[in-house]
């Protein structure tokens, strides 16, 4: 799973001899169209350029004569149907779609010229957005490259939890709906790498003593404890301290820095880097296989000290990057707003 991006738009592969297959795999080919089955919500389906083999966790889907493959592609990954798949899924921590409840959606079949027309638009449409995403990474190299640079000049180490006050965070339970207090929290699906998304905000009810604990302040680092996939585990994000009384959930991690002289914005990015990572990585997992991290990694996790003055002058680099990076965004807002439209009308009959 982890070699499909979330939308299908590239599709990588590690190499494997047949002697070493541990368990059942799928074949596929390049007419196939990968369907991510576990966590449907992420929406995993491409369609690949070469033979190989999936897990089952992936289902390799094989057009017939009158169907055409990007055609297939492109209305798998309307956001309608990504949440028809979601509702569907079965199980709580590894939710799935079952084979035999997807053979049950119905598409629409218009003749086969028409529907390559279709996925040619769409395509051209995708190609855009993809154009703004690459354009994204290399700023998102620029900035690895420019933080990466300066604390490789820093001469010494400490263990972060030296410099931070670490908070763990409170578990989400059926117990909790006789509580009166009621707030606020962030989730996994809240931190990404150095970015936060605040577009669905949930809440929970706390006790008084609970909030005085957990609660977020500007400039708190938040670590993703527990995620499927291993390299997503420690991934974190500085607080924008946007919503009042807001609190987190257990499987986020919260760093509090012990001096207002530490700054947090440029370390976010050095610990999402690969130096960064390195520490928190591949920690552990959980009975139910979930990839997890726990306080005690994330107090012990090496961090560089460097002078105020390096860290001043990277500030002063990322915020131009970011400056860029926003302009993007928002064009890239209405490219995917476009793009949305037009998914609409091709599979309503109206594009």
């Amino acid at each position: 799973m982890e070699h499909i991006e979330t939308g299908g738009r590239s599709v990588s592969f590690s190499r494997v001899a047949s002697d070493d297959l541990s368990s059942s795999k799928f074949e596929f080919g390049p007419h196939h169209v990968l369907f991510g089955k576990l966590r449907p919500y992420l929406a995993k389906i491409a369609c690949p350029e070469f033979d190989g083999i999936c897990s089952t966790d992936i289902l390799p889907i094989l057009p017939g004569p009158h169907l055409d493959q990007r055609y297939l592609a492109h209305f798998l990954r309307q956001q309608q149907i990504v949440d028809w798949a979601s509702s569907r899924a079965t199980g709580i921590n590894l939710p799935r779609l079952s084979p035999k409840e997807l053979t049950t959606l119905e598409i629409p079949l218009p003749p086969l010229d028409e529907q390559r027309r279709i996925a040619a638009i769409l395509d051209k449409a995708d190609a855009l957005r993809r154009k703004r995403k690459r354009a994204l990474d290399l700023l998102d190299g620029l900035t690895q490259s420019i933080v990466g640079e300066i604390y490789r000049r820093a001469a010494a180490t400490v263990a972060l939890g030296e410099l931070f006050d670490i908070q763990g965070g409170l578990q989400v339970t059926g117990a909790r709906a006789t509580l009166s207090l009621e707030v606020p929290y962030l989730r996994v699906a809240n931190v990404h790498r150095s970015r936060l998304d605040l577009s669905e905000i949930k809440r929970m009810r706390v006790k008084s003593s609970e909030l005085e604990r957990t609660s977020l302040s500007r400039g708190d680092l938040l670590f993703v404890e527990g995620h499927g996939n291993a390299d997503e585990v420690g991934r974190c994000a500085v607080w924008d301290g946007s919503i009042e009384d807001c609190t987190h959930q257990n499987h986020l991690i919260r760093a509090r820095p012990l001096s207002n002289a530490t700054d947090t914005s440029v370390l976010c990015h050095w610990l999402n880097g690969p130096d960064g990572r390195r520490h928190l990585s591949k920690r552990g997992k959980t009975t139910s296989g979930l990839n997890t991290i726990s306080v005690s990694d994330v107090k012990n996790a090496p961090i560089p000290l460097l002078p105020h003055s390096d860290t001043d002058n990277a500030r002063k680099q990322l915020n131009v990057i970011e400056g860029v990076r926003s302009q993007l965004l928002k064009s890239g807002e209405g490219a995917s707003l476009l793009f949305a439209s037009l998914q609409s009308r091709a599979f309503s009959g109206q594009l």
